[in-house]
């Protein structure tokens, strides 16, 4: 494995010269939880390309611009499916998942200037459950779709933490001044306030860095500053006493993945020279997952949603949410490497897992959004 890291048995080994040395041994240590799945190294150079000497990501999507679009003419195809005396599912289907979000907007504006009709409230009543659900998401600008995810995760009794931390740390400054632009106008709150009101203490303070900090895209790495975060984590959590949280929030949110990734090498370097005093965190519920999600999205993103896929499906029950908000909001960003990962780290793929989970045009769609088989 690249960059002296292989895995044996679900567990990293860090490869030196001469040794093989496992990786963390300690239970409440924030990293081994991390590595202790399948979760590959990434090279960042892989990911990137030079647009105007800037980097942006490379693009790994599976649904791409339908060639030779026209609007006017898959609305008028759409309206005949819905107006028809049998609604014409398969061809609602085939072509809002064979177009990219920018032409679906088209394609809803042509629909209600000809038709006076509001696309998604058309939809609405010939639509079932996941699969409706699912084809709305699909027609969702992809802020408004992310606005509404935070919106429904904060909304009513409980909270949903984990889409919070997805949606917060997956997305670019740009994106997140988007979102927050566009959740004000939808649900006339401030997402910030939203936060603030459903969250509290450390988990709160992470939230609110990863929605306001501009993040460091330098896909350069410095090792020296590599060498010396990792240093101060090691030293913030192997402090008696409680691990100085605000630490770990502002190396974590502020270093670009590539630049993390380096730091997590020279950590556990030091970890293992140091077994004895493994790192003890007494971190507990959501600021723990809160920043082990950071570092599995840092290290690979692509796994990181690879694995929430499975849990998805792993067991009793499916969760739907899960697949359509991952599958949707991926699709046109990186959704390629992500069903590489779930093969590479669950022996089987993707498509087989939906397969089993799944069916009917719910099916159909979530297996054209992963790509060909």
């Amino acid at each position: 494995m690249d960059n002296g890291l292989q895995y044996k048995n679900q567990e990293l080994i860090v490869i030196e010269p001469g040794r093989p040395c496992k990786f963390l041994t300690a239970v409440k240590n924030l990293l081994h939880k991390f590595f202790k799945g399948i979760i590959h190294d990434r090279d960042p150079k892989d990911e990137t390309v030079k647009v105007k000497e800037e980097a942006k990501p490379k693009f790994y999507g599976t649904v791409t611009p339908y060639p030779n679009f026209s609007a006017s003419s898959d609305a008028s195809t759409l309206q005949s499916a819905i107006q028809s005396k049998k609604v014409d599912v398969d061809v609602i289907v085939a072509i809002l998942v064979k177009r990219n979000n920018e032409q679906r907007q088209k394609i809803k504006a042509v629909y209600e200037s000809s038709s006076g009709k509001n696309l998604v409230g058309s939809l609405k009543p010939v639509l079932r459950s996941d699969l409706e659900d699912v084809v709305l998401a699909l027609l969702m600008p992809p802020a408004h779709f992310d606005a509404f995810l935070l919106r429904r995760a904060t909304k009513g009794l409980g909270t949903d933490e984990d889409v919070l931390v997805e949606v917060l740390a997956t997305r670019s400054y740009a994106e997140l001044q988007e979102i927050k632009k566009v959740f004000k106008q939808e649900y006339q709150k401030e997402l910030e306030q939203v936060i603030k009101d459903e969250t509290s203490g450390d988990f709160t303070a992470a939230l609110l860095a990863m929605l306001n900090t501009k993040r460091d895209q330098n896909t350069v790495v410095d090792m020296e500053l590599a060498r010396k975060d990792a240093k101060i984590l090691f030293e913030a959590g192997e402090g008696i006493g409680k691990a100085n949280v605000s630490t770990f929030i502002n190396i974590l949110t502020t270093r670009s993945g590539p630049q993390l990734s380096k730091t997590f090498q020279h950590y556990a370097a030091i970890s293992d020279l140091t077994l004895p005093k493994a790192l003890q965190l007494e971190l507990k519920g959501d600021i723990e997952d809160c920043l082990i999600d950071i570092v599995k999205c840092a290290w690979n993103t692509p796994a990181f949603f690879a694995e929430k896929l499975n849990q998805a499906m792993k067991g009793h029950g499916t969760r739907d949410h899960t697949l359509i908000r991952i599958l949707v909001s991926r699709s046109e960003v990186d959704l390629q490497k992500v069903v590489e990962e779930y093969r590479a780290m669950f022996d089987r793929t993707l498509h087989e897992d939906i397969v089993n989970d799944t069916k009917g045009h719910y099916q159909k769609v979530l297996l054209a959004l992963c790509g060909p088989y």
